[in-house]
């Protein structure tokens, strides 16, 4: 392991945190995909299964924010355990109601009520920056690393979903993405010397995270981002299934995540000048550029490499936004702060998903990627659109040095203090 992320777990209680973590976002990748796999093979009814995936997502962007609100008072603990025993007796109920041919009311019941799962990588990243706090340089390397991690869920979650459902029995993805769910979270819960101390009720600042003007820009984003992957990920399947090769769809999209786990190793190695906000709106435009290549695809072999290049400005991108969010919402409201960008991906992935479907249906899967399109470049727009936002702002004539962006909501820091912390 090269050097920055061998002093990064050189911490007490690093490594079972990320390990747990890791555990506890498989879900993440596994629960959707697992849900569709399922449904589709018991009924037969893609739609169905469709529109319960997105059920989820909508319902764990609505909870989500709300969950890890509570986080940031209560502290990890007291809120997660409950919060994942909703979210698992949801599932059981699901499968249940899916394998027994209930009422369709009742799948979409539970599946709004699955939402009640937390956002573990929150969580994980919280507890970075509290161990971390007051030096931008290790808890870059941090979030770093907590891409890799989401990208290797993403890289094998859904080839262990899909191929237990359709291999073994039609609920095992689901089932197996919740006992992953269990075991992460009260493995990390049980984890009480990294926590974040949740700070004095006096302390709280007032109101959601999300009155952050610099919040708001990197949410919306979002949106447009989670369409363009919500998008890929179903063009590509239909893409595959024209070629003769639906099942190759999973290893092409695991390549895709594979370019965005490369790019996010070596850019925790880097030591970045400047201000973080200029490099999350070439992030955002190098996504969207990248979606331009997709359209020219004739054959898996040139998809595969066409995703693979589109991946490399993921993780960085992510990486970017973490440190942006840091620094634009209270330290009080972190958790929540980190919690509403993963939100805006679903909200968008939902919204990519239903347009992309929409248009191979009607035009073919080639034209299909001229939705990630659209959203990359809507994308670019936004980015610019909000970047004064973003920029940090200078100190006034003869005012004081502020100690920290963290206990302030980094807004109103001075411009030599923000620079101090752009490598994060």
């Amino acid at each position: 392991m090269p050097s920055p992320y061998r002093a990064l777990f050189g911490h007490p209680g690093t490594k079972s945190f990320s390990a747990a973590g890791l555990l506890g976002r498989m879900p993440l990748s596994m629960m959707g995909i697992g849900i569709v796999t399922m449904v589709s093979q018991l009924t037969g009814r893609y739609g169905l299964a469709g529109a319960l995936s997105a059920t989820i997502a909508l319902s764990a962007a609505a909870l989500g924010p709300q969950i890890s609100r509570l986080v940031d008072r209560h502290g990890q603990r007291r809120v997660l355990r409950p919060a994942t025993l909703v979210s698992l007796a949801a599932v059981a109920g699901l499968l249940l109601s899916a394998q027994q041919r209930w009422a369709d009311w009742t799948l979409f019941v539970f599946a709004a009520c699955v939402g009640c799962v937390p956002s573990v990588g929150s969580m994980i990243r919280a507890r970075w920056a509290d161990i971390h706090r007051g030096s931008p340089r290790e808890l870059h390397t941090a979030y770093a690393w907590e891409s890799i991690v989401d990208e290797t869920c993403f890289i094998f979650g859904p080839i262990l979903s899909i191929g237990l459902s359709t291999a073994w029995f039609p609920e095992a993805g689901p089932l197996l993405a919740a006992g992953f769910l269990a075991v992460g979270v009260f493995w990390l819960t049980a984890q009480r010397a990294t926590e974040p101390v949740p700070q004095s009720r006096g302390q709280h600042a007032k109101g959601s995270a999300l009155r952050s003007r610099g919040l708001q820009v990197l949410v919306v984003t979002f949106v447009a981002t989670g369409a363009i992957f919500g998008a890929v990920d179903v063009v590509t399947v239909a893409f595959a299934e024209e070629e003769g090769h639906k099942a190759a769809a999973s290893l092409v999209l695991a390549v895709y995540a594979l370019g965005s786990c490369v790019a996010g190793a070596v850019f925790g190695l880097l030591h970045l000048k400047g201000h973080a906000s200029r490099r999350w709106v070439v992030g955002v435009c190098a996504m969207a550029v990248s979606m331009v290549p997709l359209q020219l695809a004739g054959s898996l072999p040139v998809l595969a490499v066409a995703l693979f290049v589109a991946g490399l400005s993921i993780a960085p991108t992510m990486v970017t936004t973490m440190a942006l969010v840091e620094e634009h919402v209270p330290r009080t409201q972190l958790t929540e702060g980190m919690t509403w960008t993963s939100t805006g991906l679903a909200v968008g992935v939902a919204l990519g998903s239903s347009a992309a479907g929409w248009v191979v249906d009607a035009f073919g899967a080639g034209r299909g990627y001229l939705v990630p399109g659209v959203a990359g470049a809507l994308a670019a727009v936004v980015a610019f659109a909000g970047y004064r936002r973003l920029r940090p702002r200078p100190a006034a004539p003869g005012a004081p040095p502020v100690a920290g962006h963290h206990g302030h909501g980094g807004r109103d820091a001075p411009a030599e203090k923000q620079d101090e912390g752009s490598a994060a």
